[in-house]
């Protein structure tokens, strides 16, 4: 079997597979015909090995650094460490409502699990079955890594951390980020009802001041119509001149 790996710039340029030519393991062998790979830097790698022997194998590649192991390829697939995770934590949330906290990273092969921290104490699945998280109401889900909390609780309020593990290499944490629970604030709801109040009465006083003014009755008086008069003539005698007709706009 083979596997291809691409040389990084933090992994050595020359690759030893972790199997020795015909190593026998009991009634089975593992073999390489090439026990050293030298590639370019940023170019693909590819490592072969045989096996025979075996029933039902347990195929893994793994890659040394002085003293430091860690798994390269299992099941075929290559794996990845997890990355420094990231996370959404609100920095307040209202006492009986309900928050969200998620944490996620994208580099671990396989996908890695979460688990959260409360203050450096790893957080139970079920708060209920431990007395020190008992005043909490969650839920936790390790494959998503959300955290919920539903309703939150005086007792939430606490620096969360958060850690992602795939069982390669070293499980790596998100920076502490604190969550303040706060009860609901009453008195700044209804000093802004009574300041919309408030407001609402001076509007209405203002219309009713500018009625009492007449101001809406000169409004209508400017806007209506003019009025035309006519004035019949008036009777003339033979070879007088008047005005026969008059119009007062």
């Amino acid at each position: 079997m083979g596997t291809e790996a691409r040389a990084g710039r933090r992994q050595l340029l020359v690759f030893t597979s972790v199997v020795l030519s015909s190593l026998a393991l009991g009634r089975g062998a593992v073999y390489t015909s090439e026990p050293d790979v030298r590639v370019p830097e940023d170019k693909p790698a590819k490592l072969s090995c045989s096996y025979s022997g075996f029933s039902n194998p347990r195929v893994e590649w793994k890659f040394a650094h002085g003293d430091i192991t860690s798994l390269v390829c299992y099941k075929n697939k290559i794996t990845v460490p997890p990355s420094k995770p990231t996370v959404h934590i609100p920095s307040s949330a209202t006492i009986g409502s309900r928050a969200v906290l998620t944490c996620s990273e994208k580099d671990g092969s396989p996908p890695s699990e979460y688990y959260w921290f409360k203050d450096g104490v790893p957080m139970p699945s079920d708060p209920k079955g431990n007395r020190a998280f008992s005043n909490s109401s969650y839920s936790l889900n390790k494959k998503t890594g959300e955290l919920v909390f539903d309703p939150v609780s005086a007792w939430d309020t606490g620096k969360y951390t958060c850690e992602a593990r795939n069982g390669y290499g070293m499980p790596m944490r998100s920076e502490a980020v604190r969550m303040e629970a706060a009860e609901l604030n009453v008195g700044g709801i209804v000093a802004a009802v009574l300041v919309t109040l408030i407001l609402l009465g001076f509007l209405i006083l203002g219309i009713w001041f500018a009625y009492r003014r007449g101001y809406f009755d000169r409004t209508k008086k400017g806007t209506s119509s003019k009025k035309v008069i006519y004035s019949q003539p008036a009777a003339r005698s033979e070879g007088e001149f008047r005005q026969t007709s008059s119009f007062l706009v």
